[in-house]
Parts: C-alpha cells; sequence; structure tokens
C-alpha cells in the first residue's frame, strides 16, 4: 500500500552506490543459489562513501534457510539463531554478510520482533543493491517500511515530553544500543543522527501516523526485558559467528579494539579454535568494559 512513508523508504533504497558494492552483492547472491531473494547493503562503508580498508555490510535476504546451505547445521542455526554471519572477498573488496529468511525479516522489522536490532539497523539508511524480482524487491520494501514507526513507537513512551524529531531518534538508538553488546563510544546514537538530520526529520514526521502505541510503565518493563534478552542472544551470535565467520575470532577482536581501543591479541589457540576463543573472550571484555 502506498504511502509517504513508503515512498520515502522506496525512494532510499533505490538510491545508486558504487557499482563494486552491486557486484559483491551479486556475488554473494550466487553463492547461495535459488535460494536468494534479495540483498542489502547498509553500515559504515554507505555513510562513508568508502570502501577500500573497511568491511562492507550486507544482508541476504533468502527463501527458506535449508536451500540457501549444502549444511543442515547452518540452516538449524540459522533459524535457531538468526542471522548466521559470514566473511566474503571479492575482486579486493571484503565484507561481512548476515543471512536471514523472508518470514524472519518480515517478522524482525516490526513490532512481534524477537529483538531490536533488525529494526534499529534498517530505521536507518540502507540500499536494495540486489533483488531477483520485482515482487522479492516490493516485499522488502514493505518489510524495511515498518521499521521507523516500530522503532519510535517502542522509544517514544521513554523519551521527554514534547522531544524534537532529531532528540526521539536519538533516544531510540540509545535504548537499542542498550540491548546488544556494543562496542561504542557513549555519544554514538545521537553521531548516528547529526550525520544527516534532515533524513530522520522526514522519516520521523512520515512514520508517526503509524507508531505502535505503549505506555510509558509497560515500555520500561518491555525494554528492561528487551535489554536481557538481547545481551543474551548477542552472546550466542558471538559465539555462533566465532564458528560460521572465516577468521572470526580475529574479526571480533579487530572489531572490539577498533571501537573500544583495546589491544587484544589473540593466542595461537584461539586461532585454531575459533568458538572456543569468542566465549573464552566475552568475560574478559564484559569485566573490562569493552563491550557494554
Amino acid at each position: 500500500m502506498a504511502s509517504p512513508l513508503r515512498d520515502l523508504v522506496a525512494e532510499e533504497l533505490s538510491l545508486p552506490v558504487d557499482r563494486r558494492v552491486t557486484a559483491m552483492a551479486e556475488a554473494i547472491a550466487a553463492r547461495h543459489g535459488k535460494a536468494s531473494r534479495a540483498a542489502l547493503f547498509y553500515g559504515s562503508c554507505l555513510r562513508q562513501s568508502q570502501l577500500e580498508g573497511l568491511m562492507l555490510d550486507f544482508y541476504l535476504i533468502v527463501s527458506d534457510y535449508r536451500e540457501a546451505y549444502g549444511k543442515a547445521w547452518l540452516a538449524a542455526a540459522n533459524r535457531l539463531i538468526p542471522p548466521n554471519v559470514f566473511y566474503f572477498e571479492h575482486r579486493g573488496l571484503v565484507s561481512k554478510y548476515a543471512v536471514l529468511s523472508e518470514a524472519d525479516f518480515e517478522r524482525e522489522c516490526g513490532p512481534a520482533a524477537r529483538s531490536t536490532s533488525v529494526v534499529a539497523r534498517f530505521a536507518q539508511p540502507s540500499r536494495l543493491v540486489w533483488s531477483v524480482n520485482k515482487a522479492a524487491a516490493k516485499r522488502l520494501i514493505d518489510c524495511v517500511g515498518k521499521c521507523a514507526p516500530t522503532l519510535l513507537g517502542w522509544a517514544r513512551p521513554l523519551a521527554r515530553r514534547n522531544a524534537s524529531l532529531e532528540d526521539l531518534w536519538a533516544r531510540a538508538f540509545q535504548l537499542t544500543f542498550g540491548a546488544e553488546l556494543r562496542a561504542e563510544r557513549t555519544d554514538r546514537s545521537a553521531s548516528i543522527v547529526e550525520a544527516d538530520p534532515e533524513r530522520y526529520r522526514r522519516f520521523g514526521a512520515a512514520a508517526l501516523a503509524n507508531l505502535p502505541s505503549m505506555e510509558p510503565r509497560g515500555a520500561a518493563r518491555w525494554w528492561k526485558h528487551m535489554r536481557r534478552k538481547g545481551k543474551f542472544l548477542s552472546v550466542l551470535r558471538l559465539a555462533k559467528a566465532s564458528a560460521t565467520f572465516a577468521g572470526g575470532a580475529d574479526y571480533i577482536a579487530w572489531k572490539i579494539n577498533r571501537h573500544a581501543g583495546t589491544k587484544i591479541e589473540l593466542k595461537a589457540w584461539q586461532r585454531r579454535h575459533p568458538l572456543l576463543a569468542g566465549i573464552t573472550l566475552l568475560p574478559r571484555l564484559l569485566r573490562s568494559g569493552a563491550v557494554r
């Protein structure tokens, strides 16, 4: 159904990107064959318009996990603790991509989401860089269109009364950061909005008509629950990524060092056993405050 917000989402998703990003998305989709439905590009490379020396971020949307993988355990892991995350190289660039089914992506973009991460991620700018057909693209646009009103609806009961749209967005990202293990500086939520305040004003104004309703006391309880659940899921996802992600332990250490200014150096046994490395790193990271 057409709406001002859906029009904004469709327009933003269709904005052009570097052709190397499109080539990377096509190669990722080809890796999973007929299961691939659409690919989204997002994250720091999109915001900075820089590719060299950074890791590109994608979400690959698939029809079915069993069809997407040649290994049953990968399908089970993706279904039980979504998403699976993989490392990928193409034509001199590197990326990581997460895999979700169309059904899981649709749920995680709306009020029934099991965690806040997908809603928060795609309430921010992204690009639809590949789709198998127009029907898949339309379904994805409809899903992404639910993210902004869902996120702002969750945050509004805990925002300052008469808060501006920019302040409401910043509060929303602050809350979602608190619901994950994050290696981010404390002003990260505000800086996202400050990078393009006009964009967030336009999307926020269009989303206001569709905000879910939640009273403040119930919202506070809901966010407390989502913080506990989100951090637990983050631990499971990090441990899983150390097994599914080539060089997963190195990636976890790199990400923490990059964002938190730490100097974690992996031992040989941690590289040989990435799942154990991911698990054993987490307590020290939590104690040190490198992730919160």
